[in-house]
């Protein structure tokens, strides 16, 4: 059974049996988000499904109800509460892809002292921290450290070697 499958039948189930008093809808939708990252469905912890059960929550409402009222009957179906699950996968994956758009279009800003270390290291192409602290003498070498790793972190620069090996590259 392929794991989508096997999460929504057991969100269903839980959700039919109510186990608790209160919250049981939350709760639901906690182990929802527990299971699908457990079955490698990582994106699921940067979008909310609170979110989208609140904003279909008639349907939600209706599509378990469809299938309770032949619970433990031959004719129980839950075809449309499993549609409906998939569904709101598919909106939050939709909403995952438009903040990835709107945040892969955001500009890095880098501030005046990174900007002087890229300037530096295109016109040496091959630094080490000891050359870009004597040519920004007025600033801390840990300071020039956390920019230098910054900028690798951003990929603008590429690090090799280790302590007082480590140099830093212009990327081409």
């Amino acid at each position: 059974m392929h794991p989508l499958m096997m999460v929504s039948t057991f969100v269903y189930e839980f959700l039919l049996i109510h186990p608790y008093q209160d919250g049981n809808g939350r709760l639901s939708r906690l182990l929802t988000s527990m299971l699908l990252m457990q079955q490698d469905y990582q994106f699921i912890q940067y979008v909310s499904i609170e979110n989208v059960i609140e904003t279909r929550k008639d349907e939600y409402y209706k599509v378990l109800m469809d299938g309770q009222k032949n619970r433990y009957q031959e004719n129980e179906r839950i075809d449309l509460w499993i549609l409906f699950f998939l569904e709101s996968l598919i909106i939050l994956t939709q909403r995952l892809d438009a903040k990835y758009e709107t945040y892969s279009k955001l500009k890095l800003v880098l501030n005046d002292r990174q900007q002087q270390i890229m300037e530096f290291i295109k016109e040496h192409k091959t630094i080490k921290v000891s050359e870009v602290e004597t040519a920004m003498s007025n600033q801390s070498r840990n300071t020039l450290k956390k920019d230098l790793a910054f900028l690798v972190k951003e990929g603008l620069i590429l690090k090799t070697g280790e302590r007082k090996g480590t140099q830093y590259h212009l990327k081409e």
